[in-house]
């Protein structure tokens, strides 16, 4: 009875922080049902385990996973020793998949989600996507409206890359490859299917 009354109490708290750090009521919803169902221990394990579901199997034994918040806040679930860190984002969420990047593509990211005119990496970065992902557009970084798209395993080079000097296509397609993005200064190779 402690049990469920404690359970009950915890799922009160996470969604009252949730509606208020702003996440949609859907998300903070799902989150509590999963707290609800599995053990602390269970939830991390789960979050691990979608995290390296994101990279091939030689780079994900070895990466470190962690978790961002919604208040900004980065947990390290578990150390890794390669260079790449793997996160577990959020399925249900469009453009939140989960992902492996090396520090290349960690800076990329991060000037990305900072709005910076430019991404600041100096060598191209690898990011891992092989769980699949959902993006709103294959032409504007920072489209938050338009209908999500689905997008199957993929991996993507992250460097500007330019469809007039490459001869590659700028939409997506199932297959092969294709730049997102293309001529914004976050433009950047899709390679679709796994490695």
């Amino acid at each position: 009875m402690f049990h469920a009354r404690r359970r009950l109490g915890v799922l009160a708290v996470i969604l009252a922080t949730l509606a208020i750090g702003g996440i949609g009521a859907r998300a903070a919803q799902r989150h509590a049902l999963q707290q609800s169902t599995m053990s602390p221990e269970e939830f991390t394990k789960a979050k691990i385990a979608r995290a390296l579901s994101a990279a091939p199997a030689d780079i994900a034994k070895d990466a470190t996973v962690v978790e961002l918040n919604f208040l900004g806040k980065t947990t390290v679930l578990r150390a890794g020793t390669n260079g790449f860190t793997c996160m577990p984002g959020d399925p249900a969420g469009v453009g939140q998949p989960a992902m492996c990047e090396d520090e290349a593509s960690m800076q990329w990211s991060k000037d990305f989600a900072e709005h910076k005119p430019k991404p600041t990496n100096t060598v191209p970065g690898i990011t891992y996507m092989l769980a699949g992902a959902t993006q709103r557009s294959d032409s504007d970084p920072y489209d938050t409206t338009s209908k999500p798209i689905a997008i199957g395993p993929h991996w993507m080079i992250m460097w500007p890359f330019d469809p007039k000097t490459t001869g590659l296509p700028t939409t997506h397609k199932p297959t092969g490859a294709y730049i997102m993005w293309a001529g914004t200064p976050y433009a950047h190779l899709h390679v679709m299917g796994r490695p």
